[in-house]
């Protein structure tokens, strides 16, 4: 095996190994955005819920004044 085979074969395996941490990486983004869209959405949850209650309470508070 010459010293260009060598190289060549260097050259390939480092093209490998960076194709598998781009793709790697593009893995962990998407994990991430679900992550995201998941702490969003129960944010969003604890908002309405937040408000519900708030809701709630004020009416107890009118019912109870209008008594």
């Amino acid at each position: 095996m010459g010293i260009s085979d060598q190289f060549k074969d260097k050259a390939e395996q480092l093209q490998d190994k960076a194709k598998d941490a781009m793709g790697g990486s593009e893995g962990k983004s998407q994990e991430g955005q679900d992550r995201a869209q998941e702490g969003q959405d129960r944010a969003k949850e604890g908002t309405d819920q937040a408000k519900d209650k708030a809701r709630d309470a004020a009416q107890k508070a009118k019912d109870r004044f209008q008594q």
